[in-house]
């Protein structure tokens, strides 16, 4: 079920009906937890039950890591739920990408391997709450939090609708207990919820697939080769489309969660604003970066062991985080150039103090670091290396015969939106969403939001699903 279908509105609609209904605490809690599978079930029913194992297992096993008093078997039993978690992620994730890089290495080795193929269906949001339910049990480990009362507050913790499928990447102590106590929307959070929501669409529905999606598609779906500014326009138009797809479902995410009465954490903060690659992956998924921090990076040693072992850790971390996003080596390709350009900037660390005091200097940077931020998006929108070369080929300068791919008229409004983009975003970059609604009088705030809604509602048949229910 998708946030951009008059479906969900339809179920959104319901559920929040429900839920503002005299029932019992509980009883709306199970309503919850079942229009949260009936949400999950309408991709791919039989999926439910993956949930189910995955939600069982580190429900029992959180618990015992929490209360459990010998050392070594608390090791054997947070072991036993990674191999558990992390093996159902990889098979159905990754056993496809695994099996055909074994099949080119028996071949490069000369050797005529021809195995069945596994047709292996992803199932929605497996990254996502993989990650929500590991976190429970490595806290439970570390003991940085009580457990989870109940297997109902623990179930609703992993599968709650607004971010089951693709975030934000919640933490124990970020939601679980505000399933504790009854909890519903003031009259206040209930109406920017609603605006949350419209705000997410727009992004989402209006700029990312109508305006920026056609110039991507037909820049990377092209079978011949690219003129340069074809090139240029198609890499922006994808780099503004992962933003508002992402973004935009974020935002839809804390706005339903926040119509319900629950807060959601930020997943982004005006990234393209960002004057160093650090400072971006501290306001793009911003509930990813945490969780690969906390749990891979800082585990791996962090920064505290010199400088080539910092270099390590990070590479490492932005590989696997790049392979997170997807079975293909085009991820790893894009996570090792963030990886990079991380370890570069940390080798200027000196020059980047400097030039941060200084705003003329500060813009500078800021474009520097979105040039490359949109760079590396060729390898992630790309299908293969191949495809990523021509596009890169043509970036530097390979001009090709023929006519242009993109109209005078498409490439304008590429330029032009993401011109937008930029300047909103360096605006704001010092303030955060709320503020600035806020701010806005309320007579502007209504007519922006009529707006938004009258152009999502116009372009809801030419949406599509997120970018990131792939991942």
């Amino acid at each position: 079920m998708l946030f951009n279908s008059y479906t969900f509105v339809a179920f959104f609609a319901v559920m929040l009906a429900l839920h503002y209904m005299p029932f019992s605490w509980t009883v709306k809690k199970i309503n919850l937890l079942l229009g949260s599978y009936l949400f999950y079930a309408a991709w791919n029913p039989p999926f439910v039950l993956l949930l189910w194992l995955c939600t069982g297992i580190d429900y029992v096993a959180g618990g015992a890591l929490y209360k459990m008093p010998d050392s070594h078997k608390r090791k054997w039993l947070l072991a036993l739920s990674l191999t558990a978690n992390l093996g159902i992620l990889c098979f159905f994730k990754y056993g496809g990408f695994l099996l055909d890089n074994f099949v080119a290495a028996t071949h490069a080795l000369g050797f005529d391997f021809h195995p069945a193929k596994p047709d292996i269906i992803l199932p929605a949001g497996i990254s996502f709450y993989t990650f929500t339910s590991l976190s429970y049990t490595i806290d439970m480990y570390k003991r940085k939090s009580p457990p989870v009362s109940s297997l109902l507050d623990f179930s609703l913790f992993v599968s709650f609708f607004p971010h089951l499928v693709a975030g934000p990447i919640v933490r124990p102590p970020q939601l679980a207990p505000q399933f504790a106590t009854p909890r519903k929307a003031t009259a206040a959070q209930l109406q920017y919820g609603l605006l949350l929501f419209t705000i997410g669409l727009f992004l989402k529905v209006f700029l990312a697939d109508v305006l920026l999606a056609p110039a991507a598609n037909a820049v990377f779906g092209s079978p011949q080769a690219l003129r340069p500014l074809d090139a240029w326009a198609g890499v922006l138009a994808f780099t503004g489309q992962i933003y508002f797809d992402f973004a935009g479902y974020s935002t839809c995410a804390i706005g339903v969660a926040l119509c319900l009465g629950f807060v959601l954490p930020e997943n982004f903060r005006f990234p393209y604003a960002a004057t160093g690659f650090a400072d971006f992956w501290r306001r793009w998924h911003i509930t990813l970066s945490a969780w690969l921090r906390d749990y891979l990076y800082i585990p791996l040693g962090g920064n505290r062991s010199g400088k080539w072992n910092t270099g390590r850790n990070i590479m490492i971390t932005m590989l696997l985080g790049g392979l997170w996003h997807g079975a293909s080596w085009t991820f790893v390709a894009w996570g090792a150039l963030h990886g990079l350009y991380l370890c570069i900037e940390r080798g200027f660390n000196r020059t980047r103090q400097l030039a941060a005091s200084m705003t003329p200097a500060l813009v500078i940077k800021s474009l520097l670091v979105f040039f490359c931020v949109a760079l590396a998006w060729v390898f992630f929108r790309a299908t293969s290396f191949s495809a990523a070369g021509v596009v890169f080929s043509a970036l530097f300068g390979q001009a090709a015969a023929g006519p242009a791919l993109l109209s005078p008229s498409d490439a304008s409004r590429v330029w032009i939106i993401i011109a937008g983009m930029l300047l909103l975003q360096w605006t704001a970059r010092d303030r955060n969403l709320p503020a600035m609604i806020i701010q806005t009088p309320r007579w502007l705030r209504t007519i922006i939001w009529v707006v938004m809604a009258w152009l999502v509602i116009l372009s809801m048949q030419s949406s599509n699903s997120f970018i990131y229910f792939r991942f």
